[in-house]
């Protein structure tokens, strides 16, 4: 229980400039997309986009460990999910090698969870709904 509790506190945590970090990595995120989509689209040699690769998953877990530690219980929601999703179909990449409808999905999975609404961004599998 006290791990849980820990995950999942009764009052989310948070710091001053919490934000502006989170906007800066989402931001630095985009670039390294931006850029692991050449690999995907474009057939760019490994080092012309292993050091996107590099920020991109730099900035994935930044991102990932912040929103946690914020409230681990967005790993139950949509929101967190669609990024276990997401995580899952790039891995599908080591396997069946870059394919572009990969990236596609994932971008539509990003795009889609970013300005779909709360109500479905929150959505918690595990709540009992009546």
């Amino acid at each position: 229980m006290k791990i849980l509790s820990l995950l999942c506190p009764k009052q989310s945590r948070s710091f001053k400039a919490q934000r502006w970090v989170s906007v800066l990595l989402r931001s630095l995120h985009l670039i390294g997309i931006a850029g692991v989509g050449g690999a995907y689209l474009f057939a760019l040699t490994k080092e012309q986009w292993m050091p996107f690769m590099l920020l991109t998953v730099a900035t994935g877990i930044a991102m990932i460990i912040l929103e946690t530690w914020h409230n681990g219980i967005w790993l139950i929601e949509l929101r967190g999910l669609s990024i276990v999703l997401k995580l899952m179909l790039l891995s599908l990449s080591f396997v069946i090698g870059l394919q572009p409808v990969i990236l596609i999905c994932v971008i539509l999975i990003s795009g889609i969870m970013s300005h779909a609404p709360a109500k479905a961004r929150y959505y918690n599998f595990l709540k009992k709904t009546s």
